[in-house]
Order: C-alpha cells, then structure tokens, then sequence
C-alpha cells in the first residue's frame, strides 16, 4: 500500500490488531526523536506494540545499502530507534538468493553478519534489546541460519522466522520451525503451494489457511515456545516464483547440499498443485488491483487466525 507508520498503525487500529511490524527505517517520515515519540504516542492510545527492523547489515552483500551509515552505523540507529518506539527486537538480515551464488558463497556473508552483530552485541544488551536475524528471500537455511544465531550469541540473537523463505530455500516449514522455534523472536507468517515443474519446482505463497501450511500446528508451536508474541502476517500472494532445482545452475549455491536435506521439500511438491496468477480485468489499474487483491488476502489471514488458531488478544467483536 506504501504507507508510512501512522497509517499502518490506523489501519491496524481499525482492524482490532495488537501489534505492527515496521521492518525497516523506510515506514518512518524521519529519525528524529520527536517524531519516533509521536509513532509512539499513537500506538499507545491504541494499545498497540511496535515490532521493528533494520534490513540488511551485510556491506559484502549483493543489495547493501550505505543510505543510513555503514553496518555499525545502521544498528546503532536502530537500537535507537526500537529504545524510542519500545520495540523488543530490530530485525536484520543478509539479503536474498542471489547472495548464495557470490564469489565464496554464502558463507562470507554469514561471517560479516556474526563480525557485526558481535561488534554491536553490547549496545544491544545495555538497552535490553535482541537481534531479530532474518531468513530473507531464501538466503539462508534453517541450519545456517541457527549457526549463525548460536555465532553472535543466543543472549542476545534469535530468529526472525519467516515460512514462506524457508520454503523457496528447499525446506518444508512445518520442519524448518522445529529447529527454529526455540530461538524465536519475531516472525512473518503466510501460507505457501508448491508444485513440481519442468526444472524442478514452482511456488506461490498464499493467504493464511489457503495453502499447504498445518497453520494452527505452526501458530501453537510458536506460542508455546514464546508465549505472547505477536503473529505478524506478510501476505505476497498472487506471484509465482521457480525453485529450479533440476539445474546445474541452481546448485551452484548450494555446494554443500545432499539430496537427503530436501527430501521433506519434496514431499511438499508432491502434495502441491499449480495455481493461477489472478489478473485485472480489461482497464483495471494494475497497481490498484494488486493493492486491493493484496488487502483482501491479508484481512483473509487475520480472519482465518482469529477463527482457527485462537489468534488475537483483542475481542473479535468490531
């Protein structure tokens, strides 16, 4: 929708929710305190809590971005940031897919996650803050990424688990969580399909309940493991994207990969059938039927989790 902070935080209002992610600086008009206090200030009068993130902290990634400082830099404004907006986590993260198939793999960028974090570990600690590290875009699998937590510290990183990545990065979500869950401390959660294809595999994620996820087995688990914490909903439908695994190219990322750590996968392709990509009638605005199509999946999930998964502190009554 492109909205800033104040109107997300209306719009949750207005939907009865309890928390919002603002998972990167880009939500907020300006850093300046008065402004973060005024961010503030409005979800208070609507009792909600504020989760944020920092992005990507990697300067050896593909897509870093220098446009708030270096890595230390950025971290540092972040903690600022979630001390103000009283955020218990800033979510970060590597970057995308691509940074698997860079000179060395994605190994050197782990490294520099673990160097920055480290650097940055007591900043964190002194505001009562934890590291949210992100599975971004495929980026990482759950074994590197819980790696790469235990590396910087569990006293101060967890997992900011997101499903939908997990599944484009070859594994079943439904596993993926079970070696992740302790260490949670944030998420982004939607459902997914997949389906075998010529070069190995296509995807689409879903709305909440419309896809091959056991939603309400996921949600207990991660309110089991971290009683509280908010379920955030990040719906991308309406887009299918290629795991290619049936080509060489594609397993240049993933050197070390034997067949037996995607078998789970595999059985989800199998169960998974191909879906279309709905489209705008004859002189719809592409960009107002994705806003539209988008809002309606997300208000789906929200519904489905309240109604199937006991989700949601606020009464259900608007």
């Amino acid at each position: 929708m492109k909205w800033k902070a104040k109107r997300l935080i209306e719009f949750a209002a207005e939907q009865r929710l309890d928390a919002v992610l603002l998972n990167g600086f880009h939500y907020f008009e300006s850093l300046e305190e008065s402004h973060l206090l005024q961010i503030k200030d409005l979800a208070d009068q609507h009792d909600l809590k504020i989760y944020i993130g920092a992005g990507a902290v990697c300067k050896n990634a593909a897509k870093f971005s220098d446009q708030w400082g270096d890595a230390q830099t950025l971290l540092a404004t972040a903690i600022r940031v979630a001390t103000t907006v009283d955020s218990p986590v800033v979510n970060v993260r590597i970057g995308s897919i691509d940074d698997r198939f860079l000179p060395g793999g994605i190994q050197p960028r782990i490294d520099e996650a673990v160097r920055v974090l480290k650097a940055s570990s007591k900043l964190a600690k002194d505001a009562g803050i934890k590291f949210g590290f992100e599975n971004h875009a495929a980026d990482l699998r759950s074994k590197e990424l819980l790696e790469l937590v235990e590396a910087v510290g569990t006293d101060v990183c967890g997992v900011m688990l997101d499903p939908g990545n997990g599944l484009w990065a070859m594994e079943d979500p439904m596993i993926h969580l079970q070696s992740l869950a302790p260490h949670v401390v944030c998420n982004s959660l939607r459902d997914y399909t997949v389906w075998e294809s010529d070069e190995g595999a296509t995807f689409q994620w879903t709305a909440v309940g419309d896809g091959l996820m056991d939603v309400p087995t996921y949600v207990q688990t991660l309110a089991k493991s971290k009683p509280g914490m908010p379920i955030f909903v990040e719906s991308i439908s309406n887009s299918a994207r290629p795991i290619p695994f049936l080509t060489d190219e594609h397993w240049k990322g993933y050197p070390d990969l034997k067949a037996a750590d995607i078998k789970d996968f595999l059985k989800l392709c199998r169960r998974g059938h191909a879906i279309e990509v709905d489209e705008p009638a004859s002189g719809v605005n592409k960009k107002e039927f994705d806003q539209q199509h988008q809002r309606a999946e997300f208000l789906k999930s929200i519904d489905y989790l309240r109604e199937n998964c006991n989700c949601g502190l606020k009464s259900n009554d608007i």
